[in-house]
């Protein structure tokens, strides 16, 4: 989403140490590219988004069998977009993911789905 202001387009604001801390941890995978995208900043592998990265939470994409157990064993709340929910798409809040276990834990989870996630190019 961007604001319009003054003829200007402004891109909502992401956490730049998240970001940081993304790029860290994918670092060794290959095929990643960062877009902007939902207002923030969404980081693709093979072709499949993974995580986003907006104000100070994370979207990750999971396995959407593990959706239900994911939202009562952590913190975390599924994925609302144009007022539709999405089963594998979790938020997890930045306080949520200052513990570098449990940022590895989100991103493994995710980049483990990746693998079998099917693309949305044609």
């Amino acid at each position: 989403m961007c604001i319009r202001r003054n003829s200007e387009i402004h891109s909502m604001a992401y956490n730049e140490y998240l970001a940081d801390r993304v790029r860290d941890a994918l670092r060794k995978t290959p095929n990643v590219e960062e877009k902007k995208m939902f207002g923030g900043l969404a980081f693709m592998v093979n072709d499949k988004m993974c995580v986003t990265i907006c104000n100070d939470r994370m979207m990750f994409r999971v396995d959407p069998e593990l959706h239900e157990e994911l939202l009562q064993s952590r913190p975390c709340k599924t994925a609302i977009m144009a007022g539709r929910e999405y089963k594998g798409y979790l938020h997890v809040e930045s306080i949520d993911l200052e513990d570098g276990e449990n940022f590895e834990y989100w991103v493994s989870l995710a980049l483990d789905f990746n693998e079998r996630a099917k693309s949305s190019k044609g």
